[in-house]
């Protein structure tokens, strides 16, 4: 089982990025799949999952503003991110596990940096 994040960067205020996690090892659309974040010295955060029958849940922070979705011919997981705030600046993990404040990524993840 790999996952590997892509597609972070800096990016201003107000600004969009779409981030991939490019799955190997077992179908993304067979399990709940996650985005997280972690921003400096915090703790893991859950940021949005998608269902195998497709359902998206989002947490209240970014609700309106990101979009989870999955290619399954591609086996790879996206995050799209507009309206990007100061506050989203963390690094982006995917994860096939749950994701909790203690928890320990299992990848590498991509740094997103909002700033002006």
């Amino acid at each position: 089982v790999q996952l590997v994040e892509s597609g972070g960067g800096l990016v201003q205020p107000g600004g969009s990025l779409r981030l991939s996690c490019a799955v190997s090892g077992f179908p993304v659309s067979s399990t709940i799949m996650r985005w997280g974040r972690q921003a400096p010295g915090k703790g893991l955060e859950w940021v949005s999952s998608i269902y195998s029958g497709g359902t998206e849940t989002y947490a209240d922070s970014v609700r309106g503003r990101i979009t989870i979705s999955r290619d399954n011919d591609k086996n790879t997981l996206y995050l799209q991110m507009n309206s990007l705030k100061t506050e989203d600046t963390a690094v982006y993990y995917c994860a096939n596990y749950p994701l909790t404040p203690g928890a320990s990524p299992k990848s590498q993840g991509t740094q997103v940096t909002v700033s002006s």
